[in-house]
C-alpha cells in the first residue's frame, strides 16, 4: 500500500507541475483538443494532420518571395544535398533581390535612413548562428552561418558583426537602393509609424527544410520593420523566437511583429507543442492563440507561424488572413498556400 500511495502522490505532483508550466498532455486537455481538431478540419489542404510515413525531401518558406527561394533550395535537396546548405542557398535569393523590399538589398530603412539586417540559421545538431543590426552586407544569412561555424558564439551584432563579416571576406555594399531611398524621403514628410499588416509585415523570409537523410535545418532573414527606431532588433535573429529546429521533432519559424513573437518564445513553443503530439498545424494555431490571449488588441498586428515536422508534415497559421507560404516536395511542385487564420 505504501508503494501504491507513493506512486500516486508522485504522479499527482508531476501532473500539477506540468500544468503549472503550461505543458498539459493534449489528450488530457479538452479545450486544446477541440481547438486542434477544428484546425485540422479547416486546413486539409495544408497537410495539417500528422502522418507517420516520412515524406522527404521537403522545403517550406514564408510569403510569396518563398517561391524563388524554394526553387533554389530544391535544386540542392533533389540531388541529395543537406538541409543546411539548402536553406542558406534558398534565403540568399530574396536577400540579393532589390525588388524584395523587406529582405536584404533594397530593404526599407529605419528612421535614420539606414538599412539594417537581422538573420539566423540552425542545423540538425542544434548548432546555430545569428547576426543583428548588421549594415552594408547583402547576405546576412551567410554571415550568420560563419558565426555558427567559425566562432564560439551564437550572435554578433552591429559594428562587431560587420567587422567579422569583412574579415570573413564579405564585401561592403550600400543596401539603400534608389527605390528605398525615395520611399524613405516620402515617409519623412510625415514621419508616421503605423505598420500595415500583411504589407509592411512581409518583413521576413523564414525557411525550413527536411533532406533525404531525414535531417532538418532552418533559416530566417529580414530587414525588419519599415522605419523602425535605429537599433531596433526583432525576433528574426533570435533562436527560439524567429526560428527553432529540433531534429528529433521538427522546426518552426515566425513572421509578423517580432515583439509579439519574442514575448512567447514563439518558434520554440511551436516545436514544443509538436513534441507533445500536436501536428504542425495544431502547434502553430495554439501559439498564435496564446499571443492573442496575451495581447488582446491585434487589429493592427499580424503574427504567423510555419512548421515542419520530422515526417515532412507541415502547417501554417496566423492572426489575420493574408499570410501565405510556399511548399516544394516530391508531390507538391512549389505551390503558394494561403494559411488559415483566427480572423478572416
Amino acid at each position: 500500500m505504501k508503494n501504491n500511495r507513493r506512486d500516486f502522490l508522485k504522479k499527482s505532483s508531476l501532473g500539477i507541475g506540468l500544468a503549472g508550466a503550461g505543458f498539459m498532455p493534449l489528450a488530457c486537455n479538452s479545450e486544446k483538443k477541440d481547438s486542434a481538431e477544428g484546425a485540422a478540419a479547416a486546413a486539409t489542404t495544408e497537410n495539417a494532420t500528422s502522418d507517420s510515413k516520412v515524406k522527404k525531401p521537403v522545403v517550406i518558406s514564408t510569403w510569396n518571395h518563398g517561391m524563388p527561394a524554394n526553387a533554389a533550395a530544391w535544386k540542392l535537396l533533389k540531388e541529395g544535398g543537406n538541409a543546411l546548405d539548402a536553406v542558406e542557398a534558398g534565403v540568399r535569393v530574396p536577400e540579393s533581390d532589390p525588388e524584395v523590399r523587406t529582405v536584404g538589398l533594397g530593404g526599407y530603412p529605419d528612421r535614420e535612413g539606414k538599412v539594417t539586417l537581422d538573420a539566423c540559421i540552425m542545423d540538425q545538431h542544434s548548432n546555430c548562428g545569428s547576426v543583428a543590426f548588421l549594415q552594408d552586407i547583402v547576405n546576412p544569412i551567410s554571415v550568420a552561418r560563419k558565426v555558427m561555424e567559425e566562432t564560439p558564439h551564437v550572435m554578433l551584432v552591429g559594428e562587431g558583426a560587420l567587422q567579422f563579416a569583412v574579415e570573413q571576406g564579405f564585401e561592403r555594399t550600400n543596401l539603400l537602393t534608389e527605390a528605398s531611398k525615395k520611399d524613405y524621403e516620402n515617409w519623412l514628410k510625415e514621419s508616421k509609424y503605423q505598420p500595415a499588416i500583411n504589407i509592411e509585415n512581409h518583413d521576413t523570409i523564414g525557411m525550413l527544410a527536411l533532406d533525404e537523410q531525414g535531417n532538418l535545418s532552418g533559416a530566417c532573414t529580414t530587414s525588419g520593420a519599415s522605419y523602425k527606431m535605429h537599433g531596433r532588433v526583432g525576433d528574426s535573429p533570435i533562436i527560439g523566437a524567429g526560428l527553432f529546429v529540433d531534429n528529433e521533432v521538427g522546426g518552426a519559424c515566425a513572421t509578423g511583429l517580432g515583439e509579439a513573437v519574442i514575448r512567447v518564445s514563439g518558434s520554440a513553443m511551436v516545436v514544443e507543442m509538436m513534441r507533445q503530439g500536436a501536428s504542425p498545424q495544431e502547434a502553430c494555431k495554439t501559439i498564435v492563440e496564446r499571443i492573442y490571449k496575451k495581447l488582446k488588441d491585434v487589429e493592427n498586428l499580424q503574427v504567423g507561424f510555419l512548421a515542419l515536422d520530422k515526417n515532412g508534415n507541415y502547417g501554417g497559421y496566423a492572426i489575420h488572413k493574408g499570410f501565405n507560404y510556399a511548399i516544394y516536395s516530391n508531390t507538391v511542385n512549389n505551390e503558394l498556400i494561403d494559411a488559415t487564420s483566427m480572423f478572416s
